[in-house]
């Protein structure tokens, strides 16, 4: 067992409060923090990209207490139940979300993407009492509610405004409009102390051994990384002169980044909202789509991965929006290369520009860019928030010193409670207070500089890929023998899936042109996977996986192969 010394600390941080519910902070007056930033009285909490729909403050908390009347009366959800909200970006998502914290409920985000076999898995993680579900991802979360004991007037549709919705299924506008006339709910009410256990999100994470999980996270996890974040960038400090701030009042930011992700849903959602920012929600990034929405409200903010960084340095359309609004860009969720961070800068010269560094397991955030720099230092992951402890720790259980390599332990307000209903791997990680992030870096000057993940997943556009998922269905198709999947590196995606393939023994000199059968593994895959999971960064075949004695794929052997052969004309590649 590691030493528990802290070697790194971030800034002093005043203790977050341990009463409260997520909405009760952020909306409720009564319950203000002392730092809670001003919000200017025709500003708007968010817009709709596609319709140019506008909510405001008080409006946005009517609507969460509409939706807790109802679903608090219809199917009396409360202390402990589970409420799944599968839906793009939506207008109504953070009220539904609030709304179930009222009640005293938990709520388990979801990508709208998944499969309908992958539902199932998160269902059965955490089987939900009620289901908000946008009616394009119905057909699959029907199915797969099915399966595991959610019946059809359990499920709520979130997009249905103005039209009667697919029959047979409640209309979340039409609860709204009647939650008048019903009863009032009770809301939950903390006592002292009692945030710092009481889960209020299930957020799909892989952690660190590759395998998917849910991470319990607290009221007080999400008050405190708002505050700490807003303490970071001294929120409601008159630090400087208005104009050479970074958050100001009137403020809009960009909002593409998937609610149902923790990148989204805590900075991009709660933290802009705090922050006293517009959000402009919009479904589904489309590129120029984007750009023209930057023109048209004069976004200042941008919260990126590196994939939409790519197309702004890249992409020839840039040149015919005018994006000179943005003063602010945050990368986060893959690194970010000193090359592609200058060329950013030629395409927003008047940006402050940096990286953050997170986990879900983190709610999302470690470090970040901070205010004494403009631009931040190249290759980082930024410096440490207030409230945060780290420490690095070498193979031999010694602590690293500055420059030196090992793995990164952190402790803070915003550490996860564990992985919900895995007992055995939230020991493994969450240690005396200390996450174990897997992940190998080393600190300079404050600054934290990720090497590698020790963990083994894949990045795809910053959604997580575990290759031990795709090894194990891979094993399912009649001709494979073996297999490993590893990431290889893609300048738009940040990294690709690729599998390494051991045909059966009687394959192997009967098929010369394996072309076919290379196209059949990519879509045993392709049927039942998410897009981001698909074998996009090639199939590759060997006549063995290389293990260690215990049995362990020797990844770092693979990926010197893909290395060697990107040229041979030997691996399929495709855009996703």
């Amino acid at each position: 067992m590691p030493d528990m010394t802290h070697a790194h600390a971030g800034p002093t941080l005043i203790p977050p409060p341990d009463h409260l519910t997520v909405p009760q902070f952020l909306f409720d007056s009564l319950y203000r923090h002392v730092t809670h930033p001003r919000r200017l009285a025709n500003t708007p909490c968010l817009i709709d990209d596609d319709t140019g729909q506008k909510v405001f403050f008080e409006e946005l908390r009517e609507r969460t207490r509409s939706i807790a009347t109802a679903i608090n009366f219809h199917w009396n959800l409360g202390e402990g139940q589970i409420a799944t909200i599968i839906s793009p970006n939506h207008i109504d998502y953070g009220p539904c979300v609030w709304a179930v914290h009222r009640v005293g409920g938990i709520v388990s985000t979801l990508g709208p993407m998944l499969t309908a076999g992958e539902f199932v898995y998160q269902f059965q993680i955490a089987t939900p009492s009620i289901i908000f579900v946008h009616s394009d991802c119905l057909s699959s979360v029907l199915q797969a509610a099915a399966v595991v004991g959610v019946p059809s007037d359990h499920i709520i549709i979130i997009d249905t405004a103005g039209t009667s919705g697919p029959p047979g299924f409640r209309n979340l506008c039409d609860l709204i409009d009647a939650a008048p006339s019903l009863p009032p709910f009770k809301e939950r009410e903390l006592k002292d102390g009692e945030a710092k256990t009481k889960v209020a999100f299930l957020a799909p994470s892989s952690g660190t051994t590759g395998t998917q999980k849910l991470v319990a996270i607290s009221h007080y996890n999400v008050i405190s990384i708002v505050i700490q974040s807003a303490t970071f960038n001294r929120i409601n400090e008159a630090y400087a002169p208005v104009q050479e701030r970074r958050f100001r009042l009137g403020d809009v930011c960009c909002g593409f980044l998937p609610l149902s992700h923790i990148y989204g849903l805590v900075y991009n959602l709660h933290f802009m909202i705090y922050a006293g920012l517009t959000l402009v929600l919009t479904p589904k990034f489309q590129f120029e789509k984007f750009l023209a929405s930057i023109e048209r409200y004069r976004i200042t903010h941008l919260t990126l991965v590196p994939p939409q960084a790519v197309l702004l340095c890249k992409h020839p359309i840039v040149k015919r929006y005018d994006l000179s609004s943005v003063r602010y860009c945050i990368v986060a969720a893959a690194p970010l290369s000193a090359t592609l961070t200058e060329e950013l800068l030629e395409v927003l010269p008047n940006v402050q520009l940096g990286q953050g560094y997170g986990l879900t397991e983190t709610c999302g955030t470690v470090g970040m860019f901070p205010l004494t720099q403009n631009v931040g230092t190249l290759g980082s992951g930024g410096q440490l928030l207030p409230g945060t402890f780290a420490k690095v720790v070498k193979p031999d259980g010694t602590l690293a010193k500055e420059l030196e390599v090992g793995e990164l332990y952190v402790k803070g307000g915003q550490v996860a409670l564990g992985y919900y209903g895995n007992e055995k791997a939230t020991k493994e990680t969450f240690i005396n207070g200390w996450l174990k992030t897997g992940d190998q870096v080393y600190f300079r000057d404050k600054d934290i500089f990720v090497i590698e993940r020790i963990k083994e997943l894949i990045k795809v556009k910053g959604l997580q890929v575990p290759p031990a998922e795709l090894e194990g269905h891979l094993l399912t198709h009649p001709s494979v023998a073996d297999a490993a999947v590893v990431g290889v590196p893609d300048e738009y995606s940040g990294e690709l899936p690729l599998a390494f393939i051991v045909l059966k023994p009687d394959l192997v000199a009967a098929t010369a042109d394996k072309s076919a059968l290379r196209a059949s593994i990519f879509q045993h895959v392709a049927d039942v996977k998410s897009k981001h999971k698909w074998l996009t960064g090639g199939i590759q075949f060997t006549d063995a996986i290389p293990r260690n004695p215990s049995g362990k794929i020797l990844r770092r052997i693979l990926r010197e192969r893909v290395n060697n052969t990107q040229a041979s004309g030997t691996v399929i590649r495709a855009r996703l």
